[in-house]
């Protein structure tokens, strides 16, 4: 009976505990003069875009490796123009970044998620891939784990990028910046649908993108500078007791290096190791490892 009352009390301590990881304690709404909120006591954040100004936010706690979940439903019918992004990040001319962003499209046509990474201030290791659902009709889980090996991002839990460590070949990797967690809803026609073809249409406008369901699994720099590891974001950890969770060792086994390589045969649309253009001046490094 002693053991079932604990248990039980250790259910409700860690829904208490999860409950604690909403959006305005662990985010922060940095621009867009009300464009974004904070509703239904902390669990909603909407991003709005019109004319005038896009907005965003910022996570509150800076990270040094972790898992990254967060459920998006992004900006429906008529997105072309807009951009949503979603991504971790320094600061800096010399910072680190690891991106989602989601190109909006004209009505009836797919968005296209665009991931990158930058090292020391370097990207244009881009990939873009077609979603085979509409990311417009539900909340899906856009997800990045990030460790001293690897860099994966995943949709909805399917791999679709792993980008590896090879610091040993002389490739840079993200492992020593901490890093907030951003995003933002902002317009991009110049570029964004089409390469820029088709232009923001605000007869459409107020845009909106929504976000729920956040977790960070993850190691928080605290104030004095030093790694947290060991609970998700919102909860405490006992003393002596900050391991970093199975994440931090985390590697894609034969069955998810599989699926992740279905994506990319069936929805992945360009590759920066393939492009022509960049091959015709000399392949990176890690494209030929």
């Amino acid at each position: 009976m002693a053991r079932m009352a604990a248990w039980v009390l250790a259910i409700l301590l860690a829904s208490c505990a999860f409950a604690l990881a909403t959006f305005d304690k662990e985010f922060d709404v940095t621009w867009g003069d009300g464009r974004g909120k904070i509703l239904n006591n902390g669990q909603l954040l909407t991003l709005g875009l019109d004319k005038i100004s896009g907005s965003g936010f910022q996570s509150k706690h800076e990270y040094l490796f972790g898992k990254i979940d967060m459920q998006l439903k992004l900006v429906p019918g008529n997105s072309a123009g807009t951009v949503t992004a979603y991504y971790l990040s320094s600061q800096g001319p010399t910072h680190d970044e690891i991106d989602f962003e989601f190109l909006g499209n004209v009505t009836g046509e797919p968005y296209t998620l665009h991931t990158n990474v930058f090292t020391q201030g370097q990207g244009q290791r881009e990939q873009q891939f077609r979603l085979w659902f509409d990311p417009t009709n539900d909340f899906h889980t856009y997800s990045i784990l990030w460790n001293p090996k690897h860099i994966i991002f995943m949709v909805d839990d399917m791999p679709i990028r792993d980008y590896k460590n090879l610091e040993g070949k002389g490739i840079a990797f993200p492992k020593n910046q901490p890093m907030r967690l951003y995003s933002s809803l902002w317009n991009a026609d110049d570029w964004a649908t089409q390469g820029g073809r088709v232009k923001t249409d605000w007869s459409h406008a107020p845009f909106s993108a929504s976000y729920r369901g956040f977790k960070a699994d993850a190691c928080v720099v605290t104030a004095g500078g030093r790694p947290r590891c060991g609970a998700s974001v919102g909860t405490e950890v006992a003393p002596g007791t900050g391991a970093a969770g199975e994440w931090y060792n985390q590697e894609l086994d034969l069955t998810r290096q599989q699926r992740m390589r279905w994506v990319q045969r069936n929805y992945m649309i360009y590759n920066y190791c393939t492009d022509p253009k960049r091959v015709a001046k000399g392949v990176p490094a890690e494209c030929s490892m």
